[in-house]
């Protein structure tokens, strides 16, 4: 019983818009905001990349890694990274740094475990989504690494709740549900997420693929049944992908592709 009060508090503070986040997330935050500005200048990005080293490191590493150097030459400065990655990978950077956040704060190793679970499974499936919007569902492939990245947000908001609240998540298959899609909206607007990707977010739970696979919600289910790591958290079914990949060599050339891509991403995103 004080669990479920506990949960239904952390549930109407997510309705009531208070999610807390750490503050370490702060110069992740205000490069998101910067980027959603369309009068957004070049020399100011860089400008707020170079303030924060974490940062720096970061965007520089993604530029290297395989999504984005496909000729394998690799960049030395903040600045070239910026010109390769662009401003909407490097938005989708950001969002990733603030949702690791989540993880890297949590004690109990238990916890700990899962989060880095969530994190593997969640380059796999923004990996894996990227190439699948390009082949597969005529999904625009930025689009679909950014929903792959922020996608599982709520959930490590709630493995990081869960630190505090010891038994918060056990057995929540129950009741969890109609909480999680509550903790994900605010989770997506607090992240100023555009709302189709919101949308293509918040309504995965429950989700069904009906043929033909088209838009970012079939994507994002394509890819997290595709995903070879799957997620800690209750309630995680996987729609059957009978009649929507018969093509085996186009699975093949899907599978291969992100593999190479996931591994690098979830290093250079790592914080």
């Amino acid at each position: 019983m004080e669990k479920l009060k506990d949960f239904s508090q952390i549930v109407t503070q997510a309705a009531r818009g208070e999610l807390v986040f750490p503050t370490s997330v702060n110069a992740a935050l205000r490069l998101q905001l910067a980027l959603a500005d369309p009068d957004c200048e070049m020399e100011d990005v860089i400008r707020k990349v170079l303030g924060e080293p974490v940062l720096a490191a970061r965007t520089v590493a993604l530029a290297n890694a395989a999504v984005f150097n496909r000729s394998g030459t690799p960049v030395t400065s903040v600045r070239a990274a910026v010109q390769r990655v662009g401003f909407r990978n490097l938005y989708t950077m950001a969002a990733a740094m603030v949702v690791r956040q989540f993880g890297a704060r949590i004690e109990c190793p238990r916890l700990r475990a899962q989060a880095e679970q969530l994190w593997r499974h969640t380059a796999h499936v923004a990996a894996l989504a990227h190439v699948i919007g390009r082949k597969l569902t005529s999904t625009d492939p930025d689009t679909a690494l950014f929903a792959g990245i922020v996608h599982e947000a709520g959930g490590f908001y709630l493995l990081s709740q869960a630190d505090d609240i010891p038994g918060l998540l056990d057995d929540p298959a129950g009741w969890m549900g109609a909480a999680q899609e509550i903790i994900s909206r605010e989770m997506m607007r607090k992240l100023n997420i555009p709302e189709p990707v919101s949308q293509a977010i918040v309504s995965l739970r429950g989700a069904t693929l009906t043929p033909p696979p088209l838009g970012l919600r079939d994507t994002l289910l394509i890819a997290k049944a595709l995903a070879p790591v799957r997620s800690p958290l209750a309630g995680e079914d996987s729609p059957s992908l009978k009649h929507f990949i018969d093509d085996n060599a186009l699975l093949e050339q899907i599978l291969l592709e992100s593999a190479e891509d996931a591994a690098s991403m979830s290093a250079a995103l790592l914080v």
